[in-house]
């Protein structure tokens, strides 16, 4: 049955893509659409809870519950670190959405957008061993989200923000980080930014050009893109540039009406675009070397004349889902010789399910108070070093989701960097590190394994497979 297959090993997933027309392609990629629409019924939603301990018969609930249990509380009482030794809080993260800015389908809703954060809690706990629970708030109200997530701190070693519109994202996470005792992370900015910075870094490799020599034009200047224009920055880009576009043209320094109103846009005016170059996504595509787009879902967002006007061997990183901006394809005809989507179903995935399991999973390892740009360029780092540890090529810039020892890696990385920057509060060698990470992502993944095969994840009726 197709659902008993382990997608950790599917040769499908990792073998060299075969020649397609384009109407095979277009059909390719609108079939998980349609059999999402199937699926999620079937199964009622992709997550639920289950116990981690024994239960050997009733009388072990006198032990887990009460009167046993009083006895763990009160030593956490005395002694409030050991709450990380006597509950699961220290592997447990909130996925926290108010459904503002659900992938590219805008402000659905907080329950519109519960299956998004569901199925980031799966990728969670398939692809880093976290327990993930998906929290959609009922407000759009910043002080709210921010008060809320404060108060439910207790129950959680980390946050996840998820699908937060700007401006306000900005103004959240700074707040949280500022005030919360646990790593907060907004996944639309920092993990995004990661995975782009990791392709970047082999794209580059592949055309031979330098990351502090290239011009790189960034369309759409919202949450994930200014954090990938810093975090470009950080690693070595040259700040002048970049050249940021909004869907007003070009961010520059005469772009007065976002003072006061778009902070971190005004701050991209100020650094970035150093010919103050006033124009349109075309403009400001000709002659860059990279393109890195996360924009309006397309697939005509961009002009496959606007690729072929960039420079020689260009690097095209189209990263809108649920269709990116313009397909792959049609940017290889244009010239580009990297390309990258958001879609596992294309080449080159540039998506964060590469960045936020790994990087939380070295986080909690370690219990670190915060999640740095040293860890995100840490992790971006060693994404980079695993695909071209197995051997770059112009459609294998990132590793895959099914190769088992990106995380661990990952996680490893991230921790140490942590580690180095003073924001652990556990020091453990690499060795450990790395035998805590595989020991618990190779935990989450026969879970799920086994309840396949024992029928406690049901199978797919033939009739939904056709």
């Amino acid at each position: 049955m197709a659902n008993d297959r382990d997608p950790a090993a599917d040769p499908a997933k990792s073998s060299s893509p075969v020649r397609m027309t384009k109407e095979e392609l277009l059909a390719k990629a609108y079939k998980p659409a349609q059999d999402a629409m199937k699926m999620h019924p079937f199964f009622a939603g992709k997550l639920e809870t289950s116990p981690k301990c024994c239960i050997r018969d009733f009388d072990d609930f006198a032990i887990w519950y009460t009167p046993g249990v009083a006895e763990v509380c009160k030593d956490i009482f005395n002694n409030p670190e050991k709450v990380y030794q006597h509950t699961n809080k220290g592997n447990m993260v909130a996925v926290v959405s108010d459904g503002t800015r659900v992938l590219g389908l805008g402000d659905i809703g907080p329950e519109a957008g519960l299956p998004v954060m569901e199925g980031k809690g799966i990728l969670f706990k398939y692809l880093g061993g976290v327990d993930a629970f998906p929290i959609c708030l009922d407000t759009k109200d910043p002080e709210e989200i921010i008060r809320t997530v404060e108060l439910l701190q207790p129950s959680f070693g980390g946050i996840n923000l998820e699908d937060i519109s700007q401006p306000k994202c900005f103004h959240i996470l700074a707040e949280l980080r500022r005030r919360c005792k646990i790593p907060v992370w907004h996944d639309d900015q920092q993990g995004t930014a990661t995975v782009c910075l990791a392709g970047l870094i082999n794209a580059l490799k592949i055309v031979g050009k330098r990351i502090e020599d290239v011009k790189i034009t960034l369309v759409g200047s919202g949450a994930a893109n200014i954090r990938i224009g810093a975090v470009y920055m950080a690693y070595g880009a040259k700040p002048g540039n970049l050249i940021f576009v909004d869907s007003k043209g070009t961010l520059h320094k005469g772009r007065k009406e976002l003072q006061g109103v778009f902070k971190e846009k005004w701050e991209m005016c100020q650094i970035t675009n150093k010919n103050n170059l006033v124009g349109n996504v075309e403009e400001a595509m000709r002659g860059a070397d990279v393109l890195s787009a996360a924009s309006t879902p397309g697939p005509d967002t961009i002009k496959k004349e606007w690729v072929a006007g960039m420079a020689k061997d260009p690097i095209v990183f189209i990263t809108a889902n649920p269709i990116p901006e313009m397909w792959p394809w049609d940017a290889k005809d244009a010239g580009a010789v990297v390309v990258g989507t958001g879609r596992s179903d294309f080449p080159n995935q540039i998506n964060n399910s590469l960045g936020f399991p790994g990087i939380f999973r070295g986080t909690l390892d370690v219990a670190a108070t915060t999640i740095t740009d040293g860890m995100c360029i840490a992790a971006a780092s060693e994404l980079a070093k695993c695909a071209e540890d197995k051997g770059l090529s112009p459609d294998y810039i990132v590793p895959k989701m099914d190769e088992p020892d990106v995380f661990v890696r990952e996680a490893v990385a991230v921790a140490m960097k942590a580690i180095e920057q003073g924001v652990a509060r556990k020091v453990l060698t690499r060795d450990q590190l790395y035998k805590t990470a595989e020991l618990i992502i190779s935990r989450a993944r026969r879970e799920t394994q086994l309840k396949m095969q024992e029928k406690i994840i049901p199978t797919l009726p033939e009739s939904l497979l056709k």
